[in-house]
């Protein structure tokens, strides 16, 4: 492979070869991305209904499409509550006694915008302190056609 493009043999004739340059594929694919945000000293929000319409909001945000949402409030105080998503979920749960709200946001498809949801949560919260990791889930090896190589990371 050279420059990013393999090459192959492609026949002219029967008596001349002339070397084809290939389009760069894509190495690898993955089912969603999954965002994981630690807030720290920002708003803490404790009534279900308030809860229910702020996820079903940071959903719409991110182009997600709201399927449920549940939630249980703990006593005497914190709350976890998610929306499904017909691309994944969004999840949020609160410790009022450290000041902490811990947020994942998992959507799939190439729609899905995930950061918009999490702008939404930090203007909603706004939290003095943010942590985010972005994972990517299911990351998926791909074979080129010709070479039939695996994903680098495969390889040892």
């Amino acid at each position: 492979m050279v420059s990013g493009y393999p090459k192959i043999m492609q026949k002219k004739t029967k008596r001349s070869a002339r070397w084809v340059k290939l389009k760069p594929i894509k190495v690898s694919k993955y089912a969603g991305v999954h965002l994981l945000a630690d807030f720290w000293s920002g708003r803490i929000i404790e009534d279900p209904k308030k809860l229910e319409k702020i996820l079903i909001e940071a959903a719409k945000k991110a182009k997600n499409i709201p399927l449920e949402v549940a939630w249980h409030k703990f006593s005497p105080q914190g709350i976890t509550g998610v929306v499904l998503l017909a691309e994944s979920h969004i999840a949020l749960h609160s410790w009022p006694e450290i000041n902490y709200v811990g947020i994942d946001i998992f959507t799939c498809g190439e729609e899905t915008i995930p950061y918009k949801a999490l702008e939404y949560f930090k203007k909603v919260f706004k939290p003095k302190r943010v942590e985010v990791k972005e994972i990517k889930r299911g990351l998926l090896p791909t074979r080129h056609p010709l070479t039939q190589s695996t994903h680098p990371k495969e390889e040892k």
